[in-house]
């Protein structure tokens, strides 16, 4: 059955998007199904139509970032899973997070063509009731100490019920099924530690940024954790 030529379009987008090098058009071709007349042709559509795509026959093709899908070119799997993932961030994590998602697909549905507005009315993808633990931390003054690289200092209980009162350095934040958990350096352990936010009993962050980077911490995480990349 032919593809249609938008989502043909589509397909070669998202198949550049994942080279950060310069990929050739035999590969291009062979990953999108398409020949390589074709493939040529549609290279040549998505630049008129502003995708920054360089490069040319026989060396290699990337995109540059900054180029914006048209509304239309969603797929109605893409509609629902934007829909899921707003339905679970709303079920999942603390009120200003839960909002924004709400905003940022409300954002997305009010720019879309009307049959496509209608499969996102009409999506019947649910997540289960909310989680019964609630935070006595400022979730949202976490996620911002994590994006600004700032000291938290933490006072925490454990699952033994005691107390301790901890510095770290948090650098993530990750959100379970029904906990959140905090990744962090803690000074008094000088090693990673993981902090669930239902058992801070209160916290304060602290002008000062920990002396590390955020992204070499995640990275030497990944590897003392064996953590996989997100995809």
């Amino acid at each position: 059955m032919p593809v249609a030529r938008s989502e043909r379009l589509l397909t070669l987008l998202q198949t550049l998007r994942r080279y950060r090098r310069p990929v050739t058009g035999t590969v291009l071709a062979q990953e999108t199904g398409v020949s390589l007349r074709t493939l040529y042709r549609d290279i040549a559509s998505l630049q008129a139509q502003g995708a920054m795509i360089e490069g040319e026959a026989g060396i290699g093709y990337v995109l540059k970032p900054g180029f914006m899908l048209p509304p239309m070119m969603f797929s109605e799997e893409e509609l629902e899973a934007l829909v899921l993932g707003s339905r679970w961030v709303a079920r999942a994590a603390e009120p200003r997070l839960a909002g924004a998602g709400a905003d940022a697909l409300a954002k997305i549905v009010a720019v879309l063509p009307a049959d496509m507005r209608e499969t996102v009315d009409s999506a019947t993808l649910f997540v289960g009731r909310k989680r019964q633990d609630e935070d006595r931390a400022d979730v949202s003054a976490i996620r911002k100490a994590i994006r600004l690289e700032r000291v938290l200092e933490l006072h925490y209980g454990d699952e033994q019920g005691r107390i301790s009162r901890r510095r770290v350095w948090p650098f993530a934040l990750g959100y379970f099924e029904h906990v959140r958990i905090i990744m962090a350096w803690c000074e008094l352990r000088q090693d990673f530690r993981h902090f669930r936010t239902d058992r801070i009993i209160d916290m304060a962050v602290h002008e000062m940024r920990y002396p590390r980077r955020r992204t070499a911490l995640l990275k030497e995480w990944r590897e003392t954790q064996d953590v996989p990349l997100e995809t």
